[in-house]
């Protein structure tokens, strides 16, 4: 009964963000204005409202609880605390894709809110896990600092490639990608938040039916199979789900990382391990927090805007190296 409270609790956060944090930016909005719109009148204010923040909002909201709820399922997976996408390298395969799609006119189709990008990225980071857990079962095993290191070097090399693709692209359309390749919502609409939406809620579908799965798996492999789990039926969808969450978030805001690793921690430390609270909570965390540092970055520097995947990685890198010295 407790948990649940907690549950609602973090439910009345989330929801206080959708309700506050579109009234941050550098304009200030009148509230008379923008409820005008609801009958019928349009005004300036209410354009910035509906068509510009809100849909902001919505995409911060969706895109960190989608990698939230990814991390907190990779750290069961692999029983290691300190696995998430972008420290497995999934995020920055998955960069790398949309990346390809967006630069490369050759490559670019669409079908309604599905593009080449989303794709490719799918494709990206599928290749870096792959590739990361290659490595790691080589040395021995995917549970150690191994796949850590793996995970970090290719996202690296996936960093590098991107650089290189950027190198012999023109300037005047590399502009235009450079706060995407910061991580960043400043080009959300309402067409990126329904493009995020098919991508990464199957991914978080598939994740959140694996719940009752991921309690015994914590415990090692071994005890969960005595206890029924199908391992490798939850290793795969879980990695498909991740994949998902990770394509759908690198295709419309570029690489944002250490989301999926600071939402699940602080919901473990405040709710405890059961997995059936960890998941929900990651994603109301996950999602609360991306939006409030994508609204901390409109206003502090406003007019300018500071990039939400840079305040990001300034939260989640002295966590990750605390948990790296911590880490036995």
């Amino acid at each position: 009964m407790i948990k649940n409270r907690k549950i609602w609790l973090l439910l009345g956060i989330f929801g206080a963000c959708l309700v506050i944090l579109p009234w941050i930016g550098a304009e200030k909005l009148d509230l008379r204005a923008v409820l005008g719109f609801l009958g019928g009148e349009s005004s300036p204010d209410s354009q910035i409202f509906f068509q510009m923040r809100l849909p902001r909002v919505w995409l911060g909201l969706l895109a960190g609880g989608s990698l939230a709820m990814a991390g907190a399922a990779l750290q069961v997976m692999f029983r290691n605390p300190l696995a998430e996408p972008w420290t497995l390298g999934m995020a920055g395969g998955a960069s790398v894709g949309a990346f390809v799609a967006r630069v490369c006119p050759a490559l670019w189709l669409s079908l309604g809110p599905l593009n080449t990008s989303q794709a490719l990225a799918l494709l990206g980071a599928a290749g870096a896990l792959a590739l990361v857990l290659a490595v790691a079962r080589r040395q021995g095993g995917t549970g150690g600092a191994t796949i850590l290191l793996a995970g970090v070097t290719v996202g690296v090399m996936c960093g590098g490639a991107i650089m290189v693709a950027a190198g012999v692209v023109s300037p005047d359309k590399l502009a235009g990608f450079h706060r995407w390749l910061l991580g960043g919502l400043d080009a959300a609409d309402w067409g990126a938040v329904g493009t995020l939406a098919v991508i990464s809620v199957p991914g978080g579908v598939m994740l959140a039916a694996l719940t009752r799965e991921y309690n015994p798996l914590g415990l090692g492999e071994a005890m969960a199979a005595g206890q029924g789990v199908n391992v490798a039926h939850v290793r795969r969808w879980t990695a498909i789900g991740a994949g998902l969450a990770c394509a759908g978030v690198a295709a419309v805001a570029g690489p944002i990382g250490f989301v999926g690793l600071l939402a699940p921690h602080a919901v473990r430390r405040w709710a405890g391990p059961d997995m059936r609270i960890v998941m929900p909570g990651s994603f109301l965390v996950g999602g609360a927090l991306l939006a409030l540092c994508d609204a901390a970055g409109r206003w502090a520097a406003a007019p300018l805007e500071i990039p939400v995947g840079a305040l990001t990685a300034l939260l989640g890198g002295p966590l990750f190296l605390w948990l790296l010295m911590r880490k036995r």
